[in-house]
């Protein structure tokens, strides 16, 4: 054997360690400190992934696990190392080091401490297993005991009924979801002849089309993707679980719901193959990309808000799958992980944030040729920074088939700010400032995507001009609605629209009642005289 071959087998034995951490500090909970073993469980998870991914980027050549016994051969193929791991590796046991030690303050004084604990750092060693992982099985049974322990996480308070609600709705979702996934590992299973990750990436990328079988094995692995990644019409349980404590919705926001984003992205080669599963993705994600969008801005409540930016969020992400666009996908899962984590934690400061609003005057309505002018002006300066920007790059280096569509929704998308800030802030004065900032977000954008598109080598995708077509309508209709509210907000069609949008286009309130007809929640006695018609109008104060 050799040093190369002893380096390999060490480091898998060290991210090992990792859910190995967190899996004993659930088992040894102390009664008078309870996050004292999460902590440290935590701790170590982060430093041993410092060192397991300096390690491995620092070995020139990896070696190959030949010469070793079948037991060390088979843990070997079990544990998955590269740059995707690593990456979910840090980003995990970071939120997961802020959470615990948040958690510990919020929750002094509380009962059911050693209960949050244990049910934390089961957690956390799961989504560890599932992120090291090299196999679909473990991989989906990693994933569902995911749910089940977020699951005692969501039901802390277990005398608020709208908490046992919501939690109850995801509990159905969730195993719906399992079952989609059982039915894709079988059709897998059989016709490829195995579960392991390298071995059914392999075979897909051998053929030019994957066989009817696994097409359907496909859709059933993007529909229980969908299903928890609360896309629409199942998202209300996001929604609902805010009577959950902050560090709770913090660490579900900030990595538990992005497992499906990361799901898609290790078996990519295999999705790139899956024209019907993509395009399933593709219209899910970007329905629920624009009505989450827009219902978002119609929110008082902070955290309810930020729990409708997430729903959009994943749609955004399973497009970014759909397209084929997995290195800004991953990018994507990343920087959504790190600012929501940050948002649910900081949300304290609304009051602070709402007082700054309270004392600023409404702004006046905008005139029809003024709204005309700053969006004609928008869209210029839109257009020359990011063209500008791109130009610079495709000059250097030569860009991935996603850019230049991705460089699209990205002046649709900056358009709004500027005609907010033209329109609304500063008018004219406020063109260069404008200008400036544009410029730096399209390079940040595009150094991030060039940057992760050569780091992690993810296939080139298919062409399929109409999923562009769908996506930049998509955009065009969202950023349509936006300006039309902007200009007028008190206008006929902010009027007509705004209640709907309030309401989530009603969309929850179906599942809701089947969710009470068919597997009613069970709550306790002194619970029981709420009726359904009570909970759900307590669920749609949120």
């Amino acid at each position: 054997m050799n040093v190369l071959t002893y380096q390999a087998l060490g480091l898998r034995l060290l991210a090992m360690g990792i859910p190995l951490g967190f899996g004993l500090s659930a088992m040894v909970v102390s009664t008078k400190r309870p996050f004292q073993r999460a902590t440290q469980a935590a701790g170590l998870g982060l430093a041993l992934a410092l060192v397991v991914a300096a390690l491995d980027f620092a070995t020139p050549e990896r070696g190959e696990l030949t010469c070793v016994s079948p037991t060390a051969e088979a843990f070997a193929r079990f544990v998955r190392l590269d740059v995707v791991t690593h990456v979910m590796s840090l980003l995990v046991t970071f939120v997961a080091f802020v959470v615990v030690r948040y958690s510990r303050t919020y929750l002094q004084g509380e009962a059911g401490q050693v209960r949050y604990a244990r049910a934390l750092s089961a957690t956390l060693s799961a989504v560890t297993v599932l992120i090291l992982s090299n196999h679909l099985l473990v991989v989906a049974v990693a994933w569902m005991a995911t749910s089940v322990a977020v699951h005692q996480l969501l039901t802390f308070y277990q005398t608020r009924p709208q908490a046992l609600v919501a939690a109850h709705k995801k509990f159905i979702l969730s195993r719906f979801a399992d079952a989609c996934m059982v039915v894709a590992l079988v059709l897998l299973r059989v016709r490829v002849g195995s579960l392991d990750l390298d071995a059914v990436n392999e075979w897909a990328s051998a053929r030019e089309s994957l066989p009817l079988s696994l097409h359907v094995a496909a859709v059933f692995l993007a529909a229980g993707v969908a299903l928890k990644s609360a896309q629409l019409p199942f998202h209300g349980w996001l929604i609902q679980v805010m009577e959950a404590p902050t560090p709770v919705s913090a660490l579900l926001h900030a990595g538990i719901v992005n497992i499906g984003g990361f799901v898609m992205i290790r078996l990519a080669p295999f999705m790139g193959h899956a024209v019907l599963a993509q395009s399933f993705l593709v219209v899910v994600g970007m329905v629920t990309t624009v009505v989450a969008a827009l219902v978002m801005t119609t929110r008082v409540s902070v955290k309810v808000a930020l729990a409708w930016s997430t729903c959009a969020q994943m749609g955004f992400m399973l497009v970014e799958c759909g397209v084929g666009a997995w290195d800004l996908a991953l990018l994507h899962l990343v920087a959504h992980s790190l600012y929501k984590a940050h948002a649910f934690l900081s949300s304290g400061m609304a009051v602070d944030v709402w007082r700054v609003e309270a004392i600023t005057e409404p702004h006046e309505p905008v005139a029809a040729s003024r709204g005309v002018a700053a969006a004609a002006l928008a869209m210029a300066v839109v257009v020359a920074s990011v063209a500008g920007v791109t130009a610079l790059v495709i000059g250097s280096s030569t860009p991935t088939a996603t850019f230049a569509p991705l460089a699209i929704l990205l002046m649709l998308s900056l358009s709004v700010f500027v005609v907010r800030a033209v329109a609304l802030d500063g008018g004219l004065r406020a063109v260069p400032g404008i200008v400036f900032r544009c410029a730096f977000v399209s390079a940040l954008y595009v150094a991030g995507h060039m940057a992760a598109a050569r780091l992690l080598r993810f296939p080139e995708p298919a062409s399929r001009p109409f999923m562009w077509v769908f996506v930049s309508a998509g955009f065009a209709a969202l950023c349509g609605v936006q300006v039309a509210v902007v200009f007028r907000p008190n206008g006929k069609f902010a009027s007509a629209i705004q209640p709907r949008l309030f309401a989530g286009l009603y969309l929850d309130e179906v599942f809701t009642r089947m969710t009470f007809w068919i597997w009613p929640p069970k709550l306790r006695p002194s619970e029981a005289t709420f009726s359904a018609s009570y909970v759900e109008e307590a669920l749609e104060a949120r």
